[in-house]
């Protein structure tokens, strides 16, 4: 179980490197990058960085390429905001959760509507 200073930390770093990444990036060529959430390692000497990324595929593909080419970059961005021992390196993932559940709510609300119908149909 996480610690109280462990989530701190946590949601100190999502702050810190939405608006590094907000700062640093245009939204015309890598979209509009938001951080999801970041899995810190119990020694809070790494995390895993989950991005989504709104836009076109092609801005999406971009946006992947530059925070993995600019890692350094926005980890030492982050350190210089974030004060610990140890800057965490960091690892950006593209996350599609968002996507993936409002596909989920789409097909809840197709089917909704077609037992509305059936039920109306059989009055």
């Amino acid at each position: 179980m996480p610690t109280l200073r462990h989530e701190r930390v946590r949601e100190l770093l999502k702050r810190e490197i939405g608006e590094a990444i907000r700062r640093e990036f245009h939204v015309n060529e890598a979209g509009l990058i938001s951080v999801n959430d970041v899995d810190l390692a119990g020694d809070l000497k790494s995390a895993v960085v989950f991005v989504s990324i709104f836009g076109n595929p092609f801005q999406q593909k971009r946006g992947i390429e530059l925070l993995t080419e600019h890692r350094a970059r926005l980890q030492g961005l982050v350190a210089r905001q974030v004060v610990l021992k140890y800057t965490p390196t960091l690892k950006f993932v593209f996350d599609d959760s968002i996507a993936r559940g409002n596909r989920v709510l789409q097909i809840i609300e197709e089917l909704e509507n077609a037992a509305a119908k059936n039920t109306k149909n059989e009055s």
